[in-house]
Parts: structure tokens; C-alpha cells; sequence
């Protein structure tokens, strides 16, 4: 009992101490110890990358369900660990009226005939954006909240500390200044040198975790790459079923059938405009094709955006710059071999242009 009382009343008179030492740093009357200026820029940056992957990841919900209501009802399921129910989406819900339409006018009519053929498409393209939403949650979404719930409370936390190190730090300098019996002086030396070695651990352990930050970037950066293939692969497949819907629909009578006459519409013709159709459709891998091109030798190439070197064996990057970069056998395909002058070192492809 002694003992947790003893311990209450140490853990108040520190509590009390670090509020002393907050309130005079506001004040003006206390100095405070500054962080180098390395780690403030981690930290600026940490919070820059935490305040755009908030913004992005908000945009792409909206982009990927742009009914609030239906947002809020997926975000509550999701919090109750329950499967939302399954809805048809606007395709969908298009296709079906549609296809309930001809089937009215019947099957046999030109009218009737082109409504279900439509509806079918759009129930095709309804499945095709099912798929795409699906990929960018688990590809795209997903990585950025992890980011947040979980890499960024991480970083929160261990910096909160800090700030608690520092000011446990600036106020043992503070008591060793008012010290002036040589018994107070030996013991706030002491606690100085305590509360310094408790500042830097904190300190380094703060800036190793703001310094992954930069793989999270190059995550992702991947994830990025992974959203655009996915827009990219439900663009062309929505492109291919309008394509061979316009056949379809062009492969019709100019003109309706007699049921459709005696319905009132005498005279009555389709025109399907012409849309040119590309022989291809870009694959999304343009990039690693160049690269599979450069077997031997090398080949100039500029940089697209920063990058940092995360470790001895990698080459960081300016953006614009021009370096020469080459394939190494057994490397991984997402990374080239760099070279700047002397410097050599491995580079992310995503970050290069390959120049002719």
C-alpha cells in the first residue's frame, strides 16, 4: 500500500512537473530543447503523407461509391464486421429495366430485340465494375487505411512520447540550474543524464519509424499502379462490349417490323452512328516491355520523380535527372541498375522514362 502511494505521488509530482514545463515554454520563460533538424523534417513529411492519403483515399471512395448514403451504410457493416447486403449497381439496375422492356415489346420486334441486347450489355458492365470496385478496395483502399490505422497511430504514439522525453529533459536543465546545495546539484546532474538518455532512445526510435515512411511511399506507389491497371482493364472491357453492341444493333432492319408500324411509330428507322474502333487497346505494362528490350548494353533515362535510397545497395534519385541504367541478370523485374558518374546502385523502374 506504502509503496502505491509512493508511486502515485511520484507519478503527480512528474505529471506536475512536465505541466510546469509546457506552460513556461508557452510563456516564454523556459527554453526548450529543439530536435535536429533531420528529424523535423521527417515529421513534416510524415504528416504531409498522412493528410494527402486521407484526401486520395476519400476521393476514391467517392469515386467508387458515389451515394453518401450507401458510404456510411457500407463504413457501419464494415465496423460490425458484417457482409453488407448485395445490391445491383446502376448497370445492373439499367440493364434489368431493360431487358423487362423488350421482353413487353417482345422479343420478335426490332425495338423489343435491341432493348434486351442492350440490357445485357449493360448487365455486363455492371459486372465489369463490380470487379474493378472490388480490386481497387483490396489493392488500393485497403494499403491506404492500413497506412493510417495502423503505421501512422504507430508513429502518433512513439512522437507523443517524445514530447514527453523532451520535456522530462528540459526540466531536469531546469532543476539543475536552480540547484545551489552541492548534494541538489549531484542529484539533478544525475537525473539530467538520466532523462538525456531517455531523450535520444526516444529520440532514434521516432526516427526510424518516420523514416519508413519512405517505403510507404513506394507501397504505395505499387498500389497506385495496381488501381490504374484495374481502371485500365474495366475501361477497355466496357469499350469492347459497346463495340460489339453497336454491331449487334447495326446488324438490324433499317426500318421496324409490322408490329412496331401498328404501334403508332410507322415509318420509324434506327440510325447506329459509326464509332471507329482501335486495332489495340495500350496494355498497362508499356514500361517493363521497353525494359525487356535491354538485354545487353545500357541506356539513358530520366528520372520522374525523387527518390531515396533505402539502403547501401540502392541509388537515390533526383527528379529530371539523366542517368544511364542497365538490366542485371537475376535482379527483380521492377528494379534496374543505375549509374550516375561513379555512383552505382539499384533503381526502381516506376520512377524512370526511358529515353530513345
Amino acid at each position: 500500500m506504502d509503496f502505491n502511494v509512493k508511486r502515485l505521488a511520484a507519478d503527480a509530482g512528474t505529471f506536475l512537473s512536465r505541466a510546469v514545463q509546457f506552460t513556461e515554454e508557452k510563456l516564454g520563460q523556459a527554453e526548450r530543447t529543439e530536435l535536429d533538424g533531420h528529424l523535423e523534417n521527417l515529421l513534416l513529411r510524415a504528416e504531409s503523407t498522412k493528410l494527402w492519403t486521407e484526401r486520395v483515399l476519400k476521393q476514391t471512395e467517392v469515386l467508387l461509391q458515389p451515394n453518401p448514403n450507401v458510404r456510411i451504410e457500407e463504413f457501419l457493416y464494415e465496423k460490425l464486421e458484417k457482409k453488407a447486403p448485395t445490391r445491383m449497381n446502376n448497370h445492373e439496375l439499367l440493364g434489368h429495366t431493360m431487358i423487362e422492356a423488350g421482353s413487353e415489346f417482345g422479343p420478335g420486334t426490332a425495338y423489343g430485340n435491341a432493348l434486351i441486347k442492350c440490357g445485357e450489355t449493360e448487365k455486363q458492365i455492371g459486372g465489369a465494375e463490380r470487379e474493378f470496385i472490388q480490386s481497387s478496395a483490396i489493392n488500393f483502399l485497403t494499403p491506404f487505411r492500413n497506412f493510417l490505422e495502423g503505421d501512422f497511430k504507430t508513429i502518433l504514439k512513439e512522437r507523443k512520447l517524445l514530447q514527453v522525453k523532451r520535456l522530462d529533459l528540459d526540466a531536469a536543465k531546469t532543476r539543475l540550474k536552480k540547484a545551489r546545495v552541492a548534494d541538489a546539484r549531484a542529484v539533478a546532474e544525475q537525473d539530467l543524464r538520466m532523462t538525456q538518455s531517455e531523450f535520444d532512445r526516444q529520440a532514434e526510435i521516432t526516427r526510424l519509424l518516420l523514416e519508413g515512411v519512405s517505403s510507404t511511399h513506394a507501397h504505395h506507389l505499387r498500389c497506385l499502379d495496381d488501381f490504374v491497371e484495374a481502371q485500365t482493364t474495366y475501361y477497355a472491357q466496357c469499350y469492347q462490349y459497346m463495340v460489339d453492341l453497336q454491331k449487334q444493333l447495326g446488324s438490324f432492319p433499317s426500318t421496324f417490323s409490322n408490329n412496331n408500324q401498328s404501334s403508332g411509330c410507322s415509318g420509324a428507322s434506327i440510325s447506329v452512328p459509326t464509332i471507329p474502333v482501335s486495332s489495340s487497346v495500350p496494355s498497362p505494362g508499356q514500361v517493363r516491355g521497353e525494359i525487356n528490350e535491354l538485354k545487353s548494353g545500357s541506356r539513358k533515362a530520366r528520372v520522374l520523380y525523387d527518390y531515396d535510397a533505402a539502403g547501401s545497395s540502392e541509388l537515390s534519385l533526383l527528379a529530371d535527372e539523366v542517368i544511364m541504367v542497365s538490366v542485371v541478370p537475376g535482379m527483380d523485374s521492377d528494379w534496374l541498375m543505375g549509374e550516375r558518374g561513379s555512383q552505382k546502385g539499384r533503381v526502381p523502374i516506376t520512377y524512370l522514362e526511358l529515353l530513345n
